[in-house]
């Protein structure tokens, strides 16, 4: 029979589609629920059983309710395409999307997006989202009862679909509250209910809720120190990119990774932990004077950052962009943006290595206004996946075999760890061509540097690649970033820090992203009502 004689009804349909979503998109938890599963001491071979069977008669109650003429066809052909994206990359990498991944997703610029691009995602997509969508795109639904009967027939199928319910539950409902209970994210796994969800979220906050109004945030800044007989302050921000602490050398990791900045009295900041495990949201929280327990993207856009005060107090303030944007913190601070789409020395028209921000800041540096405190942030795109291998130079290939294809989980660990490792080797080289161009600066200005990492990355550990998973699950190698300092003497001096100090707390304390606001205030000398003493890191060794 051909397919385009395949006659179905509404709720024939809704069953069809709830069942290929129960058994077919959802792939990713049975993998989860399975080593859940194994783990256990004992398993009930009727609860293993009935899950299926309990994931089919869910979607068939929901489904029921947007399986109606007119809107069955678009509705489903667009959430199987959606879904079956966010099956690949939760089964292949172990993505969650709730709504802070959507708005990573959203987010992320093209270049970014087409390194997750390669055949095996797209074979995916095709025979899981393709073409079940063409086949429901050409099979004919209709229903030759009027629309009364067809709801009477859709409501029995809901009922029914409730009553296998409450007999799972009445069977099994212990091994299900066990299960659920001490694995709690489970629920977000499931496709697609955390997925719509979690759009609907977005749409709602973006569009459709009243947009909060603007916030002022440390008006009264001003400057404690106007260097009338000092030099100006240089101050360079590193913002990095999915990079983790435990591939640092700096911090104890066999490989050596950081060869360079490690002859430069880096100091490195050994337990520190994000903001969040997505760009999205731990650049924004980074910046705000928000903490990570009370972090609102929505409300960090609406008031002023970290940036915004620091020029408001006179210092001269640079963002350069080498990444997936600025993520609205830099909005009202002058801003560069490497050019990836023209080929370069450092770039292919695509994307490009961090070595291209560094000549922007040369050239911002020698057309300041050297009387003026100055601090750059340069937004690296650092260790960013699947494509770790489009993130640095042939000369930086120190660490094979490595990976050099985007289907990351198809390559050997040892593979994805070496070419994870050159990442950091070459933003480890980026850093200290940084400090040398600091130091040629030192005539003009007292300069520093401080290095961090927006969130970590899982390499495969415990079958999970990349980021962006709830933090509340989110292993540490996604929340333990690096973060590094470099001064030179004269700044130290101005500044009065005790090296021997900071090295110390910097090995012996725990920070966060949560102290980078106040750090930065205090050692700026900047003075206002928004500055706590108390989470600035530099206050513990300021004489």
């Amino acid at each position: 029979m051909k397919i385009k004689n395949l006659r179905f009804s509404y709720t024939s349909i809704t069953i069809v589609i709830a069942v290929y979503f129960a058994l077919i998109i959802n792939v990713p938890i049975y993998s989860e629920l399975g080593g859940i599963l194994y783990r256990l001491d004992s398993v009930n071979p009727g609860f293993v059983a009935t899950i299926p069977l309990f994931f089919i008669a869910s979607f068939n109650i929901i489904f029921n309710a947007f399986s109606w003429p007119l809107i069955t066809k678009p509705f489903f052909i667009i959430l199987l395409l959606l879904s079956s994206a966010a099956s690949y990359a939760t089964f292949s990498y172990g993505v969650i999307f709730d709504s802070d991944m959507i708005v990573n997703v959203i987010e992320t610029d093209s270049a970014e997006a087409s390194s997750y691009i390669s055949i095996y995602s797209l074979a995916w997509f095709l025979f899981m989202g393709g073409i079940p969508s063409l086949f429901l795109f050409i099979v004919k639904i209709e229903e030759s009862d009027p629309l009364l009967f067809m709801t009477m027939k859709k409501s029995i199928s809901v009922i029914a679909s409730i009553v296998v319910i409450l007999i799972i539950a009445t069977l099994y409902y212990q091994d299900y509250a066990s299960v659920g209970r001490n694995n709690s994210y489970l629920k977000k796994v499931i496709i697609p209910t955390e997925l719509v969800y979690s759009i609907g979220k977005y749409v709602n906050n973006e569009y459709l809720s009243d947009p909060l109004p603007y916030k002022k945030i440390g008006e009264d800044a001003q400057k404690t120190d106007t260097h009338k007989t000092k030099k100006p302050t240089l101050f360079v921000f590193v913002l990095g990119e999915t990079a983790r602490a435990q591939n640092q050398q700096l911090n104890g990791y066999s490989r050596k990774t950081n060869q360079f900045t490690s002859q430069e009295g880096v100091i490195s900041f050994k337990n520190v932990s994000s903001c969040g495990t997505a760009t999205a949201v731990s650049v924004p929280c980074l910046f705000s004077i928000l903490e990570r327990e009370n972090f609102n993207r929505e409300r960090a856009d609406k008031q002023d950052n970290l940036l915004d005060i620091m020029q408001r107090a006179g210092t001269e303030m640079l963002w350069v962009e080498n990444d997936s944007g600025d993520k609205n913190v830099a909005k009202h601070i002058p801003q560069i943006t490497v050019n990836r789409h023209e080929s370069q020395t450092y770039c292919d028209g695509q994307t490009c290595f961090d070595e291209a921000v560094i000549q922007s800041f040369i050239e911002k540096t020698s057309n300041a206004d050297s009387s003026q405190d100055l601090m750059t942030v340069l937004h690296l795109i650092g260790s960013h996946g699947p494509t770790y291998f489009k993130r640095y130079p042939e000369n930086m290939r120190v660490f094979t075999p490595d990976c050099q294809r985007a289907d990351i989980e198809n390559c050997s660990k040892e593979e994805i760890v070496n070419t994870y490792d050159n990442t950091i080797l070459y933003t480890d080289y980026v850093i200290n061509k940084v400090i040398k161009e600091l130091k040629d600066l030192s005539s003009k200005y007292n300069t520093a540097l401080i290095y961090v990492s927006d969130h970590g990355e899982s390499l495969g550990e415990n079958g999970i690649y990349l980021h962006g998973l709830p933090y509340s699950i989110a292993p540490d190698f996604q929340t333990h970033v690096p973060m590094f300092f470099w001064a030179d003497d004269n700044f130290l001096k101005d500044k009065k820090v005790d090296s021997f100090c900071l090295n110390k707390i910097a090995e012996r304390n725990t920070f966060s992203h949560d102290n980078i606001f106040h750090s930065l205030l205090g050692i700026m000398d900047i003075s206002t009502s928004a500055y706590q003493e108390s989470k600035d890191i530099f206050s513990l060794c300021r004489q």
